[in-house]
Order: structure tokens, then sequence, then C-alpha cells
């Protein structure tokens, strides 16, 4: 009976969580239906089956986390019977892109002795003789999408005992279950969470960049009036009537401008061979919170876009980012990441380094603050501070200057836009 061994889906992978099972015992399922949701080191990925036939056994219990190459389902497949020639060609085998050819050697069956096929129908007959007793069915998992799923793993809740009103249990149900008055223990422990999956990879790397990259942080503090009044006049476009316009968006559409003078910033280290190498295209990373930790997808061609473009490449990145369906594909080769801490309310901070960029920008809060005018009145403005951090193997420190002295030219007055 075939069984499935975890693959690596092309990342480098060597372990993975098993998230969500798709399929359950007696199951039937045909080749590239999707099995199982497994969260590697950077995303949630679905495992296709490489398989036809019935499922016979799920071998990895949801929430574990198995090396590359565990058998983690079994599949028992239709065999046909070969015909009693010597010289068979061997059968050509399912295989999935990506996953690579099975290692073992297929072997050809022997043909059964007739005293053996003989025992093999009396025992055929004794067990049909036997009468069977129903096994009682497994316990109803409760359906959930695996980002909700991994929300109540988090918080320590078992879905099971979370309420619904549908099939399916929903993110905002969950929440309010954790909300619930809950009686305090009278004595209480440490939680200790698992630090696995996305989180592990997010510590690594940063730990990695902090201590290989040579940082520079410079900060500027703008008055961005112009660019909230371009984006209340782009809202009410028709012509971006389907993509959500926001600051961000601006600021996306300013980093990939000011990189047409600043090349540097859109650059990588290569140790190996001790160079620089410049990007022919900007490929734009944008920093995601998720439930499963932080996540960098990237937009490539981002300085090829127009605004509009540009606009639904951000908005699409951001939701499959926060469904947790992000491909580890989209996470690597970018250039230049952009972080927006201000949805938090916070002014700015010293961002780290996506390692292998050149460069990172945290855009702060953009409030309503007092701002002294050229005629030296004070006049409400809207204000917020930028903070670009940079590798100082790749950008001096005049030229991360003059980089982050445009964007917030640009900021200020988007039609600054038109000179570079």
């Amino acid at each position: 009976m075939p069984e499935f061994k975890l693959p690596d889906v092309g990342e480098g992978l060597t372990e993975a969580e098993v998230v969500t099972w798709r399929v359950a015992v007696g199951d039937t399922v045909k080749v590239n239906d999707v099995l199982v949701d497994i969260e590697t080191a950077k995303s949630i990925v679905e495992l296709p089956s490489p398989f036809a036939g019935e499922v016979s056994a799920l071998l990895v219990d949801e929430g574990q986390t198995v090396p590359v190459g565990t058998p983690i389902v079994r599949i028992g497949a239709d065999v046909p019977v070969e015909a009693p020639v010597e010289e068979k060609a061997p059968e050509r085998q399912a295989m999935l892109v990506g996953y690579g050819p099975r290692t073992d050697t297929p072997t050809r069956r022997r043909r059964p002795a007739p005293d053996r096929v003989a025992s093999v129908d009396t025992e055929k007959v004794t067990q049909r003789s036997v009468p069977q007793v129903a096994t009682p069915a497994a316990p109803t998992r409760p359906f959930a999408r695996p980002p909700v799923r991994l929300l109540a793993k988090t918080l320590g809740i078992d879905l099971a005992a979370v309420p619904s009103e549908g099939p399916i249990v929903t993110r905002a149900e969950v929440e309010a279950f954790a909300k619930r008055p809950v009686e305090t223990p009278a004595a209480s422990g440490d939680t200790r969470v698992p630090i696995k999956g996305v989180r592990k990879m997010t510590a690594q790397a940063m730990v990695a960049s902090a201590f290989t990259a040579p940082h520079v942080t410079e900060w500027v503090t703008v008055d961005v009036t112009r660019t909230m009044e371009l984006v209340e006049r782009l809202r009410a476009d028709r012509r971006f009537a389907d993509v959500k316009i926001s600051p961000t968006v601006i600021v996306a559409k300013a980093i990939c401008l000011a990189m047409r003078r600043t090349p540097e910033l859109n650059s990588s280290w290569d140790e190996a061979a001790q160079e620089i190498v410049l990007k022919s295209s900007v490929t734009l990373g944008v920093a995601a919170a998720t439930d499963r930790g932080l996540v960098v997808p990237n937009i490539p061609g981002a300085d090829r876009m127009s605004l509009v473009d540009l606009a639904r490449a951000l908005g699409e990145l951001t939701t499959t980012a926060r469904e947790g369906r992000t491909q580890p594909a989209q996470m690597t080769g970018g250039s230049f990441t952009l972080t927006n801490v201000g949805v938090f309310g916070v002014d700015g901070g010293t961002p780290i380094l996506n390692p292998g960029e050149a460069g990172i920008l945290a855009v702060g809060q953009i409030a309503r603050r007092p701002w002294v005018a050229d005629d030296d009145t004070i006049v409400p403005r809207w204000v917020t501070t930028l903070a670009l951090s940079f590798d100082h193997r790749l950008v001096d420190g005049e030229q991360g200057s003059h980089f982050l002295a445009d964007v917030a030219a640009i900021l200020h007055d988007p039609a600054t836009a038109l000179t570079f």
C-alpha cells in the first residue's frame, strides 16, 4: 500500500508541521487532490496526492512536526494484475512537480504457485464467513480554515469547544470564545509557546541579519498632507474603484521612483563572489503581520507597475499573507522591504533588514500634528516619520540620505514624482 512521505516543497525544507488534514480514513482521492496543509518555515503549503485510491491511514497527527521523508499518509491504490509476460515495461509513475520521482525501484510481482492460489482463496472464503463487527465512527473533527486552526492553537483553544453557527468555525467565533469570562486559577504557571514554523525562521533570520549586515538607521519627519489629499482623490477615481488605495501604495511607488536616482538601495551582497549585485528591477517586499508571525512576500517588477497595478498587487499580497496562503517562492529574491508600523499606532522604530536585502523603510503612524508653515504660522497637518535602515556594506551614508530625502520629498508633494 503506497505511503506518501513528507516532501521538500522546493525551499530546502528539513521539517514541517501538519496543520490540517483535508481527508479522513475511508475517503477516496484522485491524483493531485489536496491531502493536507503543512506549515513550513515560511508559509502554509497544500500538499496534493501523488496516488489515487482510498485513504487507509493518517500517520501523523495535526500539530505534529516531522522531518522531510517521514510517511504521513497511507493510500490504498488499486494495483492491476500483471499479465504472465516475462518482459514488461514498467508502468509510468504519477509524479508531482517539485517532488521528484520515487527513489525505490519498481519490482515485478511473482506469479503465485497453484497451491499458493488455493490457500489464498480458502482464506478469502473463511474471511467472508466471519460476521463483520462494525467499528465505532471516529469523532467528527470541527472544520476551520488553516489560519483559524493556527489561531486557536496559539490561544490554547480546542476548536471542538467553540460554539459555531455554521459548519465552519470562523476567526470571529474563535476570538469571541477566547474573550469569554473564565475563572482564574488560584495558582498559574508560565505559558510556553514552541518556537517553530514561520516564527522560528523569522527569529533565525533576524539574528543572522543583525549580526551579519552592518545596520545604519536614519529618520525624517515629513508633512504628508498632500499625499493624504491625493489618496482621497484616487479613492473617488473610477479607475481605482476595484482596488484599495492607502498611503502605503503611495509610499511603495515613492520607493520605486527614488531607486532610479539611488540604485544602490536595490542591490544585494554576494559574499562568495565578493561582489555587489545591482538588481535590474525592483522586487519590493512588504512586511505583513499574521497569526503565524511576520512574513515578507514580494512584488516582482514593482518599479514597472502603474499605480493601479501596484495597488492591486499590494491588496492581493496582503490578503494572501493574512490567510496563510503565501507560497515560499513569493518570499525569495527581494531587494528592499516596506513595513508599516503606523497601523499599530507607533511613530517609528529601527527596522532590521530582511536577510540579503539592501534596505528597509518603516512608516510610522500618520497623525494630525501642529506644524510650522512657511510663513511661520502653526497649522494642523498630516505628519509621519520615516525610518530607513540600510546595509552599510552596500550603501554609503550619503546614498542612504539622498534616497530617504527623495522618498520624503515625493510624500510631501506627490507632484515631485514627475521630476524622477
